[in-house]
């Protein structure tokens, strides 16, 4: 057993300690519920998703349970000033109190007729699991007899007061939910009993006896009796919530940023557990998987909220044909609640048309009645969000530009997954729910610090748990996919997974899991830590072994959305390409052209590397052209090909760019092969070697620099790519447009010199006035902070720019993209930089650079084509950034280039509205 290093409960009830007086009187309570609210939709920055969903589900009508939300800027203050709150916030919060006790008829901490609350976090983005909630809050050893009375069932209240125990102390006082569930597994054995609905009402009295002691034991500290106490304590450790250890990384996952804050809802309570006509469940008003416009989601009988999302106990369908789908015996509650059910699909409807959004809830049905907790957007699946989008505007909906607006781009690499081949063997191990599509194959770990380990490692991984818990949000991440044994579609695992595009499997259940010996059986197999495992999400398989994959088919949806897309977008998407395979892919995933081809990949190509070296390793200009004569065929080739694949298509193929020490020999053997293949002695080679070595390569030897003291390399170069050009444009009949770009540019005076030189070999290859199939443009790369300030006297010898962001960000920034890992980390947790600036563009530094350069570039060539290269060409927040400083285009590596199209039609749209 172990107590959490959590903050004390006493911080959060110093008798709500005074922040600075407020110059102005601020609202930090908005009520809601009897189909009334203070706050409404447009109020998510403020009330958070649940508080706004919870006041615009009040507006419509809906059956809200009374409550009130604190703010997300009350959040704020208790976490920058240490716990305190703002002072009018008691009273006002005595205020809310006091409106729910009227609303139903039950006073806050009355033995006889007791009001209790539940206390929920509600940031503005969505955060499943991520941050606390306490449920059953006001019960203690008086008002629980209270409870019994009013409800007429004792072991209902009793039950809720053991919950509300465990619940309190693991969020506020730090003891572990373990050791709680040790004493309730040792009450059900000594018993002999299962399930938690086996135990009676002097069961759950001697249950909350040891629980009690517990807490004593683990704190020092008694259970609170009274319930402010409880309340501010409870409402504390929300607040504190948000910086925990989870959410922090859940947020920096999904780029949400720290200082946003989480409101919280307080909330009279509704109980799905008062016997066999009640319920709780979980809803997506569309199958969050497939986009299909049905209800979907899953309910337990006689249980609290957190018994779904748990993966504890296996719950219902809603449907009969969700319960058909997934092979269940347990009745839907279309079969067992037919009226409430009747009502719940109502509610879909009404929430569909007004919020024209996929929407998840959460109700409890009390005694027969329904009652809604919650409505926020679902998450869903990349194919689910495609179908769902292009759904809703064939009924009318939403518009084409909200449909593209509401795809996140990032999501679109879920579609590109391979998937198992059905024709491939298999061997089932078990079945369990398809709670997250896509096809995931690593090994086996059990451990969430495990798989984030071996992830780091470079392993792929399989995160094979009983069921998930918020705590394992890395390890989920780092992942390929996930399996559980417990829990159903909506449970925590299926929802994460869903989010992030990880294939998983929930629920099942023929599988049992030995954490001791880090072991997994199925019947008489046997499955160690580290063992291969194949998840198919779609199906539900678990398969042993690794099993073939095939390439995705992309859907109509897909095509139609991004159709919509590209006729709103302004920019261009080209692709980062250096092969022929990946160019077919691009072209197949909507690329325009080529905007970065790196000739240096192709000689690492079999065969040619040892000629690469030769000519780097000769002293003599001769040598040097000798070894040249080797590669030229080669790269001739290379260039044809990707000239025919890419048809009309401009193609800008950037001349030699890394530290020659790049391509030297290591080991005896390389220098033995280089000094055969040049006919000089192995010493005369190793000697070269060392003359060659740099301390600084990357801010060596590289680059135009290399073009510039020895030229015949970029002559080579310049020739191969027109040949070649020329030569698939006779023999395609077609022209073929040639970009030529020189990278590593400082000054104006390299790109002059090296612009000669294309020139010069450019009529020897074309003639003086050229040939009419071959286009060509000479351009540069700017990615030196000098090369942007020079950017005016550069465009007079380039007619392209393409910002080569990778390394700009390291020369602006003073950076190593690859050593930067070990301390970056600590730089986002303290607000330092936003984002990692080698994922999204610093636009504060790196960004003013390219805005400098583009003005500049433009001002001595209007006509100056401009563009990104880097590896921010696929990220979205870098799109629009590129859109706004009026780039061209962007490029970017194949499978990124749906991402790019979508991202630059939202940033149009977005700048029309």
């Amino acid at each position: 057993m172990t107590v959490k290093t959590i903050p004390s409960a006493a911080v959060g009830r110093l008798a709500v300690k005074a922040a600075a007086k407020q110059t102005k009187r601020t609202k930090w309570i908005y009520a809601f519920g009897n189909g009334k609210a203070d706050g409404d939709v447009g109020m998510k920055n403020l009330l958070g998703g649940k508080g706004a969903g919870l006041a615009e589900m009040s507006r419509l009508g809906l059956p809200v349970p009374p409550g009130f939300t604190v703010t997300t800027e009350v959040c704020t203050i208790f976490n920058k000033q240490l716990g305190a709150y703002p002072p009018e916030l008691e009273s006002d919060v005595n205020t809310a109190i006091t409106v729910i006790e009227k609303i139903t008829g039950a006073r806050f901490g009355d033995p006889s007729c007791p009001l209790l609350v539940s206390v929920r976090s509600g940031a503005r983005a969505s955060m499943p699991g991520m941050m606390d909630t306490v449920l059953n809050l006001g019960l203690n050893d008086e008002t629980v007899n209270g409870l019994a009375s009013r409800s007429g069932d004792m072991r209902f209240a009793f039950d809720s007061y053991r919950r509300f125990i465990q619940m309190f102390g693991d969020v506020v006082m730090g003891v572990s939910h373990k050791s709680f569930e040790e004493i309730l597994e040792n009450q059900k054995l000594d018993l002999g009993v299962t399930l938690d609905t086996d135990l009676s009402a002097e069961d759950w009295k001697s249950v909350i006896v040891d629980y009690k002691a517990n807490i004593r034991n683990l704190t020092g500290e008694d259970f609170p009796q009274d319930p402010k106490t409880q309340l501010w304590d409870a409402i504390g450790a929300v607040f504190r919530s948000w910086m925990n250890g989870r959410a922090i990384t859940y947020r920096k996952l999904n780029n949400i940023p720290h200082d946003w804050g989480t409101a919280v809802n307080v909330q009279a309570m509704v109980f799905g557990n008062m016997g066999e006509d009640s319920a709780t469940g979980v809803a997506f008003t569309r199958n969050p998987s497939t986009g299909e416009n049905t209800l979907y989601g899953e309910y337990l009988v006689n249980a609290q909220g957190e018994d779904v999302v748990a993966g504890i106990r296996t719950p219902q369908q809603l449907t009969i044909a969700g319960k058909q789908a997934s092979n269940s015996t347990l009745p839907s509650m279309e079969e067992s609640m037919p009226e409430v059910f009747q009502e719940l699909q109502v509610v879909r409807y009404r929430l569909e048309s007004h919020y024209r959004d996929l929407q998840d809830i959460e109700f409890t049905v009390q005694r027969g009645k329904l009652y809604m907790l919650q409505t926020r957007v679902g998450k869903r699946t990349a194919n689910a969000a495609l179908k769902v989008a292009c759904d809703m505007v064939a009924e009318g909906l939403i518009t084409k530009d909200q449909a593209v607006l509401r795809i996140d781009p990032v999501s679109l690499n879920q579609l590109l997954h391979p998937t198992l081949d059905p024709r491939a063997k298999r061997q089932l191990l078990a079945k369990g729910l398809p709670a997250s599509p896509g096809a995931a194959c690593g090994r086996i770990v059990f451990t969430a610090d495990e798989a984030e380990r071996l992830a780091h490692a470079g392993e792929k991984v399989i995160l094979c748990r009983g069921e998930t818990s918020p705590e394992d949000i890395h390890g989920m991440h780092a992942a390929q996919g996930i399996m559980t044994t417990r829990g159903g579609m909506t449970s925590h695992a299926a929802v994460v997974a869903r989010g992030m595009g990880r294939p998983c499997v929930a629920g099942a259940s023929q599988i049992m899991i030995d954490y001791e010996t880090r072991m997994m059986r199925v019947s008489d197999t046997v499955l160690r830590e580290g063992d291969i495992l194949t998840l198919d999400g779609g199906t539900g398989e678990v398969l042993s072994g690794r099993v073939a994959t095939i390439e995705p088919k992309l859907s109509g949806d897909f095509s139609r959305l991004m159709s919509w897309a590209d006729a709103r977008r302004r920019m261009g998407v080209l692709t980062n390409a250096d092969t022929p395979s990946d160019c077919r892919k691009a072209v197949e995933l909507g690329a325009e052209g080529v905007g970065l081809c790196r000739t240096e990949h192709m000689f690492f190509e079999t065969g040619r590397i040892v000629a690469v070296r030769e000519m780097i390793l000769a002293n003599t200009v001769e040598g040097r052209r000798a070894a040249l004569e080797k590669v030229l065929p080669m790269q001739r080739s290379d260039f044809a090909e990707i000239f025919k694949i890419m048809g009309e298509r401009p193609v800008t193929i950037r001349l030699l760019d890394p530290p020659l020490h790049e391509f030297l020999p290591h080991g005896e053997a390389e220098l033995l092969e280089v000094a055969e293949a040049a006919g000089t002695e192995v010493e005369t080679v190793r000697a070269r070697v060392v003359k060659l070595d740099e301390v600084n390569p990357m801010l060596g030897h590289r680059g135009c620099r290399v073009g510039v003291t020895y030229p015949e390399i970029y002559e080579m170069q310049v020739r191969a790519i027109l040949q070649a050009a020329a030569e698939v444009a006779e023999s395609e009949g077609r022209p073929v447009e040639a970009e030529i770009m020189v990278p590593f540019v400082a000054m104006a005076g390299e790109v002059k010199v090296l612009e000669e030189l294309i020139t010069r070999v450019a009529d020897e290859v074309l003639g003086p006035n050229g040939t009419g199939g071959v286009k060509y443009r000479i351009g540069t790369m700017i990615e030196l902070p000098r090369a942007a300030l020079a950017a005016g006297k550069i465009a007079k010898h380039a007619k392209f720019f393409s910002f080569g962001t990778n390394d700009l960000t390291q020369t602006a920034m003073g950076l190593s993209r690859d050593d930067a890992a070990g301390f970056l980390p600590t730089y986002e947790e303290r607000g330092l930089v936003g984002r990692d600036p080698f994922v999204t563009i610093d636009r504060d530094g790196v960004g003013e650079l390219i805005r400098m350069a583009v003005l500049r570039g433009r001002e001595t060539r209007p006509d100056l084509k401009l563009c990104i290269c880097g590896e921010h060409g696929g990220d979205p927040d870098s799109v629009e950034f590129c859109h706004e400083v009026g780039l061209d285009y962007v490029s970017c590596s194949p499978y990124r280039v749906p991402i790019a199209r979508l991202a630059a039609a939202q940033a149009a749209i977005r700048e029309m509205a």
